[in-house]
């Protein structure tokens, strides 16, 4: 890996990390696309370290939000009165939804690193997971707001994270959608996304610190990659906050199936191979 594959690994992060098409699909495509071995442990490993660099802007953002959850959460754990705040059960719905995605992807990591890098699962999950996000836009009544939030709610938005699991899906379409069904308006919906994604992204780069600290990728490589994700996420996340108050994701759905298209295309025609 050079330099500059590394800045723009950093920017593609950075831009599609909370955007609901799929960062790890984009990087796996973007990897191929600079000849980089995307099956290679090692490159997988990066492109789970590198997103760290994303969580940072994350807690940069809603330090506050961050700080005032935790507090909430340490009072709870010695104070009655405490427990009945809503930030304190928030805190403890973000812990519970995170519990999902730390199992299945402790248990399904072989796979992960293996058959899920092709391309053609890529390119088949940014298509299929549209459709989810039309049906999810169609159910939206968007009649509950945050502190309507309850701990089933928080599990099944947990668990739909886990397909995020699969390059392609996307993490903050699979949890902002399930949101959506589940009555949640989208602001609330990407909310919790953000809170969702600390624990969850941040677990997988320390995990797989070890693996992408390789002569092929370069300690130099792998912190400039995530000083890139860092700022240019943290741009993202003003922007898809104020986008989402009057947009839908069905804004998202047509760039996700002429990608995934584009993708079949060039694998259909022999220009890229699937791994």
């Amino acid at each position: 890996m050079e330099v500059w594959h590394a800045v723009v690994l950093g920017i593609v992060e950075g831009i599609t990390e909370f955007l609901p098409v799929s960062s790890t699909g984009h990087l796996t495509i973007v990897e191929k696309l600079l000849g980089l071995p995307i099956d290679d442990p090692a490159v997988t490993a990066y492109t789970a370290v590198i997103q760290v660099g994303a969580i940072a802007a994350v807690f940069v953002y809603f330090w506050r939000d961050i700080t005032r959850l935790a507090g909430a959460w340490f009072r709870g754990l010695v104070s009655g009165s405490a427990r009945a705040e809503h930030d304190y059960r928030f805190a403890w719905y973000v812990i519970a939804g995170s519990v999902p995605i730390g199992i299945v992807g402790f248990l399904a990591q072989d796979l992960i690193r293996g058959p899920l890098r092709s391309l053609w699962w890529v390119a088949g999950a940014l298509i299929l997971w549209s459709g989810v996000m039309v049906l999810a836009e169609r159910l939206a009544t968007q009649a509950r707001g945050e502190k309507e939030l309850t701990l089933r709610d928080s599990l099944l938005i947990g668990v739909a994270q886990c397909l995020a699991l699969i390059p392609g899906v996307s993490r903050s379409g699979a949890t902002i959608s399930v949101g959506l069904v589940r009555g949640y308006d989208r602001v609330t919906a990407t909310r919790l996304s953000f809170f969702l994604a600390i624990p969850a992204l941040t677990a997988a780069g320390v995990y797989e610190l070890p693996a992408a600290l390789s002569e092929s990728i370069g300690v130099a490589n792998l912190v400039i990659g995530t000083v890139v994700s860092f700022v240019v996420a943290y741009a993202s996340i003003a922007w898809l906050l104020r986008f989402v108050a009057g947009h839908s994701l069905l804004t998202f759905v047509w760039y996700r199936l002429a990608l995934g298209g584009l993708v079949i295309g060039l694998l259909a025609t022999g220009t890229i191979t699937a791994t």
